[in-house]
């Protein structure tokens, strides 16, 4: 079957009730509203609830406990597998299922393998999301390895629900920082051919500098000292973002992020879009001249005060080339474009909306997500700096210290709006406090369940000839229930920019599991029911793979 599980049942029941609420003469068909059914959050008040007597209050003119046991009297329920309706309180609904309506679960995800929890609502959009985008002038630190591991995290589950994602670095290789790092370049190799050469103010005294000026002079020798100096520092500029990006791209590989665009800043200006930009502002009426500088009235927009575009020297400030920048991301007309900023940025947020608005964009197209810090504690104290080198932790210190999938699991672990305190001594224990442990292990742990079948030459048997209704433990129930979630699971996270939901969900699910592998024997003395459990454990392995794939955590099969 197609659809799932949950989402059949759910439909049979609605219309189970709308059906007995039209035979009671309570409401005519065309008066029905939706049905509208909630999984109750305590297992004794049955597998769903309705709220439906409350709902037809007005219209049947009647208060809503008469309204209910009507219902229940005209309920039809061999067609919705309704073993027991109860009313509760002023007129709730609360239904007991019979659990068989659980089995084909296992069916669809078997049928849909790597794809299991892939939704298709006919919402399709074309996304562009903006993340990372840290300055090619230093190694990617913590701020960027969050927003690297729930951007991506995020594009993943985005392209789960059916849309279409591309993930796109702005690079930031125009401003001063870009010339204060050739300027250093340039000093370094001067000072390693013993030239005398001093740093500029805002320098980059790095080791990395150093380092890339003695690979210059091994390779160039002094060659490069007959060049003009505009030549010579077009050349180092060039060198030194080409080095710099290659760290940054290469840390990203590590870190299982891969963008499908690289953006230059530069090439804003090398295309006109930042005068075109200015242009289009001044055309519309949205620009204005005030002692020398030109000014955006960002305040029509609901900002506190104008922002200045031009300064009264003819330079730009950070926002000018930002607004051409994202007046090109509208023209290569995309339905949304998701940002994921620093929590430094966050005034940023309404002007640059105001600047869309003002340029005649829809400013609801472009959602800006803030990811907040990140503290490091190890040993109980808050760590500042990497021991190795004495300087700020960096993205490649902590995967060095840490592994990748404890970073993208723990970054990924709590909303990005939400401070986060990453503690290293849990993130490299192996014990079940340690989340991805607990969830990886659950994952080992049915891996290594099917090896002993293999062991024990235990042949699996195709699904179409295991009997499912030997599955009859609350904690099979509860695992089957938890399996058809997924799909729910990641349109809700998609829909909530929110991909630790599905950290929290596989979390659930593997705890689920462990509690089942506590309480029963999966290879028994019963053939029948010993495959129907290995039916059930693949099904869990799978969901749980398919989670970790989307937030970047790998599944292993031995731990």
């Amino acid at each position: 079957m197609n659809m799932n599980p949950l989402d059949h049942i759910h439909q049979l029941v609605a219309e189970a009730v709308a059906d007995a609420a039209v035979t009671a003469g309570l409401v005519t068909r065309e008066e029905l509203p939706a049905i509208t059914l909630e999984v109750p959050k305590d297992k004794s008040h049955g597998d769903l609830a309705t709220n439906a007597a409350m709902q037809l209050t007005r219209i049947a003119k009647k208060n809503p406990r008469q309204i209910a046991e009507d219902i229940v009297a005209h309920l039809e329920t061999g067609k919705a597998s309704i073993e027991k309706a109860e009313i509760a309180g002023p007129g709730f609904i609360n239904f007991t299922l019979n659990k068989s309506y659980l089995y084909p679960v296992i069916g669809l995800v078997q049928e849909q393998g790597e794809n299991y929890g892939r939704v298709s609502r006919g919402d399709s959009r074309r996304i562009q999301m903006e993340f990372v985008s840290a300055n090619p002038t230093g190694s990617l630190h913590l701020g960027h390895a969050r927003g690297a591991a729930v951007g991506d995290a995020l594009c993943n589950v985005l392209d789960f629900a059916g849309h279409e994602v591309t993930r796109e670095y702005y690079i930031n290789d125009a401003g001063n920082q870009v010339m204060n790092l050739c300027k250093s370049i340039e000093a370094r190799y001067l000072q390693e051919l013993g030239q005398p050469a001093e740093m500029p103010e805002d320098g980059y005294h790095g080791e990395d500098i150093k380092g890339f000026a003695k690979e210059l002079v091994a390779e160039k020798g002094d060659s490069l000292l007959s060049l003009t100096p505009g030549e010579r520092t077009a050349f180092f500029r060039t060198y030194g973002l080409q080095k710099e990006l290659g760290k940054i791209k290469r840390d990203l590989a590590r870190f299982r992020v891969n963008f499908d665009e690289w953006f230059s800043e530069t090439s804003l200006y090398e295309n006109g879009l930042v005068i075109k930009a200015l242009e289009a502002l001044d055309q519309k009426g949205q620009s204005y001249e005030q002692e020398g500088a030109t000014w955006l009235r960002t305040t029509d927009y609901g900002d506190d005060k104008d922002r200045v575009l031009v300064k009264n020297d003819g330079s730009y400030t950070y926002l000018t080339p930002d607004i051409a920048y994202h007046l090109n991301k509208y023209e290569r007309g995309y339905d949304e474009m998701i940002n994921i900023w620093g929590a430094d940025h966050h005034g940023y947020v309404p002007r640059m909306k105001a600047a869309m608005e003002a340029l005649g964009n829809d400013p609801a197209k472009l959602t800006v997500l803030i990811a907040q810090m990140v503290s490091l504690f190890q040993n109980g104290e808050k760590v500042k700096m990497s021991k190795r080198t004495g300087k700020a932790v960096t993205m490649e210190d902590l995967m060095d210290e840490v592994g990748v999938d404890a970073i993208r699991y723990f970054f990924t672990m709590r909303s990005m709006d939400s401070h986060l305190d990453f503690d290293m001594d849990l993130a490299v224990s192996t014990s079940n406090e340690n989340p991805v442990f607990y969830v990886q292990y659950a994952h080992a742990r049915i891996c290594s369940v099917f090896r002993q079948a293999e062991e024990q030459a235990i042949a699996l048997l195709p699904l179409s000839e295991v009997n499912l209704s030997l599955l009859t433990t609350e904690h099979e129930y509860d695992l089957l229930r938890k399996i058809g979630e997924l799909p729910q699971e990641v349109a809700t996270a998609a829909d909530h920019y929110a991909p630790h939901r599905l950290i929290r969900y596989v979390y659930e699910l593997s705890s689920l599991f462990h509690s089942y592998y506590k309480a029963e024997r999966v290879i028994t003395e019963e053939q029948d029911q010993t495959q129907a459990r290995f039916a059930l454990l693949s099904a869990v392995r799978i969901t749980i793979a398919n989670v970790l794939r989307l937030m970047g955590v790998s599944a292993p099969e031995r731990m």
